[in-house]
């Protein structure tokens, strides 16, 4: 393809703004489809009267190890932002197992050293599931294997995070009994004690993000180091236990707990320990590596610290590096979309609320916390309100629409970049009600932005990072069928989905000069950095993947 003939030229349409609706794909489906059945009119119309295209979201197109991974929002603004297909946290985690690479770097060698001199406890912390979002329980058994097997350690902990969100929304025991029969083998093979240790759901312990709930990490370490909560015999029973007092509940809103036997809690973490945070995910595991490290930390007591080695999976934030030392590298990109724009004199905008404040800045710019040119670049982070989001399907995109529009109209900015968290942070809760709303919000702000974007004589890209609330019901993957409980209600799906997104153009001012480009092969949302600066007036990079547009 000859780039130059797909540059937008002869008029200068400032700003170009991208709204991200974070979580909001398509699917065929309808039946629990929260898009689809929502009243969604300026979706609707743009897809009626505007160039617009599907994108690949998941798996190889993002990065991710295979094409049954499904995406997500970390792994979508890595691809949105570089403008190419880097392996991501899983795929990398992966192949440093499976090498051995892992085992051998000095990061290993320096956690079992530690716990070797000080007869110490090797502990992880981590998301026990296979959703391949921010961990997998393979990656966690091949640890405790070569820590056992291979190194002979006496003793290891595990803390596990219940899941309920990129699988089932209630499959926690479809992981923790297995992986309890898998510790009994390990123990009597290899003569070692290896247990649970501690718990609790993701979203009420250990993984809050964005220092949106330091609470949440405060109980975490009450959990997990201190080793002080409510008291079982068996994760099984704890998990048991709470649904039986809160019919209903799903695995993510599981209160904490700590395994304990006659003698006590089975594992604090001690002086003398070494601890791994074997999430590969960055956003959900920097609160807690700065607790476990940073000597003037004031969030939270913590009551006690003790003197650890502390690793995480991978380096979690490369400008800040959090934490010091970690196991695998991380996906390593340069020359991301808002450098190069910076570098080409573009002022650029980057707005959302908390929770996804930093997909629009640190994974948009390729896993970096600063900015590239502070005087060409500004950061709007809307605080996001800490109450569940199915009460508050709408969370701040009202907030958000009213500053974006209030940008538009001021000329200040050439690019501006949004994200709308509705789909996903509420379509994650599994409650249908509350995500027909939250699709519909960001429907009713898509429309407000259109009249700024037109007033300005400025255009706008609508797309996504992946899907979410377009599936909001488990589905049998032969039939299609949506699965049942016993009592005939639809199963919720929690987690994000292997489905297209939309990209759709919208240039008030063009009449018609804008279209799709069919030869460009599987697009996926790598596509779309080319795609802004060719509608920026500027000439892509050639190691960008091409951009969707043509120019007639």
């Amino acid at each position: 393809m000859d780039r130059a003939q797909v540059v937008l030229t002869g008029r200068r349409p400032r700003p170009l703004t991208i709204v991200i609706m974070d979580g909001i794909g398509y699917s065929e489906y309808t039946e629990g489809n929260a898009v689809a059945e929502g009243y969604t009119p300026h979706l609707d119309w743009l897809l009626e009267n505007c160039p617009y295209t599907l994108l690949r979201a998941h798996g190889t197109a993002v990065g991710l190890p295979s094409d049954a991974d499904m995406g997500n929002s970390e792994v979508g603004h890595n691809a949105i932002g570089a403008g190419r297909i880097y392996p991501q946290g899983a795929r990398l985690v992966n192949e440093a197992i499976a090498s051995g690479r892992l085992f051998q770097g000095d990061t290993w060698r320096k956690l079992i050293d530690y716990c070797r001199r000080n007869n110490g406890t090797l502990h992880f912390i981590g998301l026990l599931s296979d959703g391949n979002v921010h961990s997998h329980i393979d990656h966690l058994k091949a640890m405790l294997r070569c820590a056992t097997e291979v190194e002979r350690l006496p003793r290891c902990r595990v803390h596990i995070l219940l899941d309920g969100r990129d699988v089932g929304e209630t499959s926690a025991l479809d992981y923790v009994i297995p992986f309890e029969e898998f510790l009994r083998e390990l123990n009597e093979r290899t003569g070692s004690d290896v247990r649970i240790a501690s718990g609790g759901g993701r979203m009420k312990i250990t993984m809050d993000r964005y220092e949106a709930d330091w609470g949440m990490v405060a109980l975490g370490w009450k959990t997990h180091v201190a080793g002080e909560g409510r008291a079982f015999p068996s994760a099984r029973e704890a998990i048991e236990t709470y649904r039986r007092e809160n019919p209903g509940v799903i695995d993510q809103d599981l209160p904490p707990f700590v395994i304990a036997d006659a003698s006590g809690p089975v594992g604090p973490i001690r002086d003398g320990d070494s601890v791994i945070f074997f999430n590969y995910r960055g956003d959900r595991a920097i609160e807690i590596s700065r607790a476990f490290e940073e000597d003037d930390f004031d969030k939270f007591p913590r009551e006690p610290r003790p003197k650890v080695a502390y690793a995480g999976m991978m380096e979690y934030d490369g400008d800040l590096h959090i934490p010091k030392n970690y196991l695998v590298s991380p996906p390593h990109i340069q020359q991301s979309m808002a450098e190069l724009l910076c570098e080409r004199g573009i002022r650029q905008l980057a707005i959302s609320e908390t929770q996804k404040f930093g997909h629009v800045t640190y994974f948009w710019n390729g896993n970096r916390s600063g900015k590239f040119n502070p005087d060409l670049e500004e950061y709007i982070e809307i605080p996001s309100d800490a109450v569940p989001f199915e009460q508050r399907p709408w969370m701040k995109a009202a907030e958000i629409t009213d500053r974006v529009i209030e940008e538009i109209l001021s000329g200040r900015f050439d690019f501006i970049r949004l994200n709308y968290p509705n789909g996903d942070m509420v379509g994650h809760t599994g409650v249908y009600q509350a995500a027909h709303i939250a699709v519909e919000v960001v429907d009713l702000c898509v429309g407000r932005v259109m009249k700024a974007v037109e007033k300005a004589g400025g255009i706008l890209i609508v797309t996504a990072d992946h899907g979410n609330a377009e599936e909001m019901f488990e589905r049998d993957e032969k039939t299609g069928k949506v699965k049942l409980h016993a009592d005939g209600r639809p199963k919720a799906k929690t987690a994000h989905t292997l489905n297209p997104v939309w990209f759709i153009v919208y240039d008030p001012e063009g009449k018609g000069t804008l279209r799709i480009n069919d030869r460009v092969p599987h697009p996926g949302l790598t596509n779309i950095a080319a795609t802004c600066f060719q509608l920026l007036g500027l000439e892509p990079p050639e190691f960008y993947d091409p951009p969707l547009l043509l120019v007639s």
